[in-house]
């Protein structure tokens, strides 16, 4: 029988062998949020369409970060596909995730939306028979004294039940949960150590990076720590233009290169031998995934050579070229074209959910602005000798919304 398995995002999608990403294996529309009775785009005549009828389960990986039209727009597809009423289409449907972590991220929304787009406001859920796991397996596989302690303090955390100073709405971390660090900069120092003579390393590099809420503050670390290895730095400039030729009069191309739009590389991006680099759009799957991390190798004007540093597929060579990306979050639209990485010394919170580290560095200078963010970014690893933390006052928040933990 076949097995379909799928994730809500790019880098849990190569965890799973010949996973793909949920909106790229199923077509799913990009926006769903503005979608009014979503389906998916796949043809009924198409091979994608006889994987649907024929598989025994698909596996959903992360479902709790999916939108809940991702999920009807599934059920309405296998009902035609299957011609069947049933829920699904009768198909077994296997939804992996965590209530504690990330919602959908719906752009310039309310928590209110965020809840209402998950995946327990739709009506397919009551069909849901749900089954507990209990054991933290990062933590186990460690088998260390603190491990349960750990453990138990990360439920805490994500169950909103860290006592909150209600002036400031901060929690305090608890005793022995983590390695406080007293900058922005020991912090780098703390995650990636002596980093000039084991950047080479792939394995070093694989199981570590520093996490943050947001982009601005990804940017800044990944560039500093960029600047301590040694070597070269070439730098690429992307080709923005308007793709509806008379709108290029109200926006310059001066205007378009500021932009940076969520999903997108920049427009000036810096690159050294070695750095490592995430992939941001699915070029060949399932071996270049949106998710892929890739150290470089070899730098063109037009083609970036580099190794593949996680999946099963590392240590094999690629080239990535530059593509047109156009973003769908703005009120216009524009192309980009530029090579789909960004560098993955730091990576957003929501980015790495899913993913298991060695060691892992948390900025907050910035405080995590979403349910479930704390808990995903200190949940990645497995002892708290490995969770360095920058908090300007030792003290940050964490929110949590008990409507979704429900």
């Amino acid at each position: 029988g076949i097995a379909l398995a799928v994730a809500s995002s790019g880098i849990a999608a190569t965890l799973l062998d010949g996973g793909r990403t949920a909106h790229s294996a199923l077509k799913l529309p990009l926006n769903l949020n503005l979608a009014a009775d979503p389906i998916c785009n796949i043809g009924k005549t198409s091979g994608m369409a006889t994987v649907l009828k024929m598989c025994k389960i698909i596996i959903w990986d992360e479902c709790t970060m999916a939108h809940k039209k991702g999920l009807e727009a599934l059920d309405r597809t296998l009902k035609d596909f299957r011609s069947s009423q049933r829920p699904i289409g009768g198909a077994l449907l296997l939804l992996a995730g965590d209530f504690r972590q990330t919602l959908p991220v719906i752009q310039r929304s309310t928590p209110a939306d965020e809840l209402n787009a998950c995946l327990k406001n739709s009506a397919l859920w009551r069909h849901v028979k749900k089954i507990q796991l209990s054991t933290n397996m990062r933590v186990h596989l460690l088998a260390e004294d603190s491990g349960q302690t750990f453990a138990n303090q990360l439920l805490d955390m994500g169950d909103g039940k860290l006592p909150i100073n209600r002036e400031t709405n901060e929690i305090s971390f608890p005793m022995n949960f983590c390695q406080l660090q007293p900058s922005i900069i020991d912090l780098e120092n703390s995650v990636f150590p002596n980093i000039a003579n084991n950047y080479q390393n792939h394995d070093w590099l694989r199981e570590r990076a520093i996490l943050a809420p947001k982009n601005d503050d990804v940017s800044k670390i990944n560039n500093r720590v960029q600047m301590k290895i040694p070597g070269q730095a070439t730098i690429y400039k992307s080709i923005d233009t308007v793709t509806e030729e008379d709108q290029a009069v109200n926006y310059r191309t001066e205007f378009l290169n500021s932009l940076e739009p969520a999903g997108m590389p920049p427009h000036i991006l810096t690159l050294k031998i070695g750095s490592p680099i995430l992939l941001l759009r699915n070029l060949n799957t399932p071996q270049l995934c949106n998710g892929t991390r890739l150290s470089v190798k070899k730098m063109t004007p037009n083609v970036i050579e580099a190794t593949i540093i996680n999946n099963k597929y590392k240590g094999e060579d690629v080239l990535i070229p530059r593509i047109p990306m156009i973003p769908d979050d703005l009120p216009f639209t524009f192309k980009r074209l530029q090579f789909p990485v960004r560098l993955a010394f730091a990576m957003t919170i929501n980015k790495a959910q899913g993913q298991s580290l060695q060691v892992a560095g948390l900025n907050l200078e910035n405080p995590c602005f979403s349910h479930g963010q704390l808990y995903v970014a200190c949940s990645r690893v497995g002892t708290p000798r490995s969770l360095y933390v920058y908090t300007p006052n030792q003290k940050t928040k964490n929110i949590v919304h008990p409507l979704a933990l429900r």
